[in-house]
């Protein structure tokens, strides 16, 4: 029987739970469960700062399925951290608590920076930098974390209490998003993101790598539009067409709900919030006037597998 180590991690972040189960080492790892649940925990109350009921219970139904996956897979180690929503609701370690009490596993709250470094880690992992500068760009339901890096170190990161959920909250009431709240939330990125284009300014962006999330989803309507075989759990790093990646999030931003809702690639959870992802995509495309883009499938769960392992 090989020695090799087990490890679980949990990245509960404001609409999606993760779950990877993995064993062997971080340069070499084999996945045993991957997994994603729908918590939505942002839903409803996101920008007041609380998780309302149901999001509450989602939540904790999907904690109590994953403990179960855990005792099924005789693990060494167990990291779960949260990120936005719980850090900032009012609620927040009342959820912990309850978690802790229910399943056994302590969850550990991280804050913006170290989400940053963990997403730096997990894209590192996945061959995804080079020596050239990138901008990474992590956008999550509650916030949104930018790393300015190479593949040898970070130069600058923040986390932006921005995500797609907070932003559809705030933007996009009406469907198809009218012209009028694009302009609005354009200039709420331009001042909210001042310091990111301030500090690109001092290192030459040549590339953009969207870690995970929407970009996904990008990727998978372009290849599925194209009748291309296309699984994610196959791909660590997707460049994109630039006019492909633009004519889709143009397709996304004018669509209508049910018109997203029928399109190929995009998991139910993302058919609202992909119009503001796509927005605040072009919208750091278009500043930084940077046109190289790429998928890298890795973020933040990634990134602590590699330090576990």
């Amino acid at each position: 029987m090989s020695q090799q180590k087990t490890v679980a991690v949990m990245d509960l972040g404001t609409n999606t739970f993760h779950l990877l189960i993995a064993q062997g080492t971080a340069a070499a790892y084999n996945e045993i469960v991957h997994k994603s649940l729908p918590a939505k925990l942002g839903e409803g109350g996101i920008n007041k700062g609380v998780i309302i009921p149901a999001a509450f219970e989602r939540g904790m139904a999907a904690m109590q399925q994953y403990e179960q996956d855990i005792a099924k897979n005789s693990v060494d180690s167990i990291k779960a951290v949260a990120t936005s929503a719980l850090r900032n609701a009012a609620n927040g370690q009342e959820f912990i608590d309850k978690v802790r009490v229910l399943t056994g596993i302590d969850i550990e709250l991280i804050n913006g920076e170290q989400e940053a470094t963990y997403i730096y880690k997990g894209v590192k992992l996945a061959g995804s930098l080079g020596a050239q500068t990138s901008l990474i760009m992590d956008i999550g339901g509650g916030s949104v974390e930018f790393i300015l890096c190479n593949a040898d170190e970070i130069f600058w990161k923040q986390s932006f209490e921005i995500g797609a959920a907070r932003l559809m909250d705030k933007f996009h009431q009406v469907d198809p998003i009218p012209a009028s709240s694009i302009a609005e939330l354009h200039f709420y990125l331009e001042e909210k993101l001042a310091p990111l284009f301030k500090a690109a300014k001092q290192y030459k962006v040549e590339s953009i790598i969207g870690s995970s999330g929407a970009f996904e989803t990008f990727a998978e309507i372009i290849e599925l539009d194209k009748r291309n075989p296309f699984d994610l759990k196959n791909i660590k790093n997707y460049p994109f067409e630039t006019s492909e990646l633009i004519a889709v999030t143009d397709k996304l931003i004018a669509s209508s709900h049910q018109q997203r809702k029928s399109m190929e690639g995009i998991v139910s959870i993302r058919v609202d919030m992909i119009v503001v992802a796509s927005l605040l995509t072009r919208f750091v495309m278009d500043t930084l006037k940077v046109a190289t883009i790429k998928l890298c499938t890795n973020s933040l769960k990634e990134g602590i597998l590699a330090d576990m392992l």
